[in-house]
Parts: structure tokens; sequence; C-alpha cells
């Protein structure tokens, strides 16, 4: 179990530290195109690089466009994370620093919270809440000392946050569709569309290494980034999962200084401390008590030696390796820690200990 969580720690850290890359990526961009251009090519970007994935699982995805309730939800991921939230924090970048957006974009985290515990069942105990409040934090004293601009960017980017803290409750809960297809979805149906908008305001005339640079950055600060923080909030939920992608603040301030010859500020270094104590917080598992898992089928990444998955194989599985098919479970009741996961969206009081 410690190992298992280890693991999905490190692909949400993995997550943050390639999306991080992006903002100041993105800032050297924005001067060449207009904010929907951008997030059409970084989105387009990050569903290329999913294709062979998804076809080498293509029957079963077909397949899962024939249940309604994976369409509603794929729908909505599509909307909030790639067509609004791309644009809105685009814009907030446009107006302020790249270190200064790096941090606003932490209240994607506050965000997350609040939606997953008000509608998705997601559970804080007491160590989250308070790495929840410290990096809320880190991301409040940055926007109020900035200024009148970092107020008006920031107001932009908390509305990318807001429709990406949708996304995220929807994406840990989506499990009709592997990780790599709904990046695919998201990249391809959001990016072409933004893309289209953006060309329908002002033409699109990229030189080609422009062009190219949008997208690589796409594949990697997007696609790649996109995937496996997917597989990290459905692994030990949302909000830790947030938690741990928030970590984008310190890469995107630390290559905003690199690339941008951008200042790193005492207020900015605060901020990091306190992130740094949020994802300390949020790292311990204390939670602890009596549950049932009711019958189910869904494909998701899971290994053997989770005490969840002892469905059997045609040929034989090592129960370390972890590896993504359908599958399904039997009902049953046990007591263990465990985070709010795919598998623990039980009912929960707001802090339970």
């Amino acid at each position: 179990m410690e190992n298992t969580k280890n693991f999905y720690i490190f692909t949400g850290l993995l997550a943050g530290l390639l999306f991080g890359i992006a903002t100041p990526l993105s800032k050297i961009l924005i001067s060449q195109m207009n904010p929907f251009e951008l997030a059409g090519l970084l989105y387009i970007g990050a569903g290329v690089v999913m294709i062979p994935f998804v076809l080498k699982g293509f029957k079963g995805f077909i397949n899962a466009f024939k249940n309604r309730r994976q369409i509603k939800l794929i729908s909505g991921i599509v909307l909030f994370g790639g067509l609004l939230a791309p644009v809105l924090m685009l814009i907030g970048l446009n107006i302020a620093e790249s270190t200064s957006v790096s941090i606003f974009l932490n209240m994607e985290l506050l965000a997350t919270a609040i939606i997953g515990v008000v509608f998705f069942k997601e559970q804080i105990d007491r160590y989250s809440l308070v790495g929840l409040l410290l990096t809320f934090s880190a991301g409040l004293i940055v926007a109020v000392s900035g200024g009148k601009t970092n107020i008006i960017a920031g107001l932009f980017v908390s509305g990318a946050c807001i429709c990406w803290g949708i996304d995220n409750n929807l994406t840990s809960i989506i499990d009709g569709f592997t990780t790599q297809e709904i990046t695919f979805i998201k990249g391809i149906c959001a990016g072409s569309i933004n893309l289209f908008i953006g060309s329908s305001i002002e033409s699109l005339t990229l030189a080609p290494s422009t062009f190219l640079y949008a997208i690589v950055i796409g594949m990697i600060s997007y696609g790649i980034s996109i995937a496996l923080y997917v597989v990290t909030a459905q692994q030990i939920g949302v909000t830790r999962g947030q938690v741990f992608f928030s970590t984008s603040l310190f890469w995107g301030i630390f290559f905003a200084f690199l690339l941008l010859k951008t200042k790193i500020t005492l207020i900015e270094i605060i901020a990091m401390i306190l992130l740094v104590g949020g994802i300390l917080f949020t790292s311990v598992l204390v939670h602890e008590h009596k549950h049932t898992h009711q019958e189910m089928e869904h494909i998701h990444m899971h290994s053997h030696n989770d005490g969840h998955h002892n469905h059997s194989h045609e040929y034989e599985v090592n129960p370390n390796v972890r590896h993504t098919h359908m599958h399904k479970h039997e009902k049953i009741t046990h007591t263990h820690k465990h985070f709010p996961d795919i598998h623990h969206k039980h009912s929960h009081k707001l802090i339970k200990e």
C-alpha cells in the first residue's frame, strides 16, 4: 500500500513539473498569437501524443461512447478543462508576469477541493485540510502583493481554476475511458475548437518553427502532464492529487527565472515555503474506517497488490506490475487506510479523523 501511494505521489509531482514548464514557455508564445490560437495548438499537441495509445485499444475506445454517463462526463471535461480554462489562463498570462500566474494557478486546488467535497463525495482529513490551507495561502499572498494588475489577472486565472476544478473532479470519476483516451479526446476536441475560434478572430500566420514549438509544448506540458495527473487523481483522490500537481508553481518560477530573467521576490519565496508545507501535510495518510465496495466494472491503471484487484487473467501477471484494462470488482466490505480514489467515493463529513 505504501509503495503504491508513493508511486502515485510521484506521478502527481511529475505532472506538476511538466505543466510548470509550460507557463514561462507560453509567455514567449502569447505575444505571437491570441489566447485561443495558443490554447488550441497546446491542446492539439496534447491529443496528438496520445494517438498511439488510442489506436492500441481502439475497440474499447469506441465501445465507451455507447455509455451515456461516460459521454456526459467526457463532454464536461472537454468544455471546462479543454475549452474555457486554458483560454482564461492565457488571458491572465498576457496581463501579468508568468511567475505570478504560476502561483495564481494554485487557486485551482481550492476550487477542486470545494467542488469535490460539495458535489463529488471527496473527503478531507485534518492533515489534508492543513495542506490545503497552506497551498491556498501561497497563492493568496502573491495575488494581494501584486497590486491592481495582479488582481485583474488573478480574476481571469481564478476563472480558469474554477473550470479546471470542475474538470479535475469529473476526471477523477470517469472510468469508461483510459487515461490516454481522456487526454486524446480533450486535446483534439478542445484544441480544434479553440484554434478555429482564434483563427476566426485573427488570421493565423505563424512561422513553421513557432507552430511546431507550440505543438511540442502541448505534447509534453499538457499531453503527458494531463495523463499523469488523471492517473494520480483516480488513485489518491482529486484534492491530494491537485496539491502534488501544484508543485508546478516551483517549476514555473524556476524556468521563468532561467528563460525570462524574471526576478524571484521574497513574497514568492515565502509562498514556496508554504507550498512545501502543504505538500508534506497532504502526503500523510490517516483516513481509516470500515467501508463497502459495490460490484462494478471499469477501466483504469492498477496492480494486484492493493487488496482491491484480485481478478484473474488468461496469462500470468506479476502482482506488482501496473497495467490497464477493463475489469470487474465483486462486492466487498473491509477496513484499511485509504485515499478518496476512484474506489473510495463513499460519503463522509467534511473532516473525518
